[in-house]
């Protein structure tokens, strides 16, 4: 891997963290439990990165 593609890489992962602590907060304000809030989220950060490689295998 270039410099490019480890910095493209780190990018997608903070994006894809920072959404779930955001989802997670909402939830919780919602009134959703702490197991279900960290659900939700992992459900936002693993699509995230999901359509991050799907983007990355399209390309190529």
């Amino acid at each position: 891997m270039n410099t490019i593609q480890v910095l493209t890489l780190l990018l997608a992962l903070s994006l894809a963290l920072n959404l779930g602590f955001v989802v997670a907060w909402l939830a919780m304000a919602c009134g959703q439990t702490a197991p279900a809030a960290t659900l939700i989220a992992l459900g936002v950060v693993i699509s995230a990165l999901g359509v991050y490689f799907a983007a990355l295998a399209a390309y190529r």
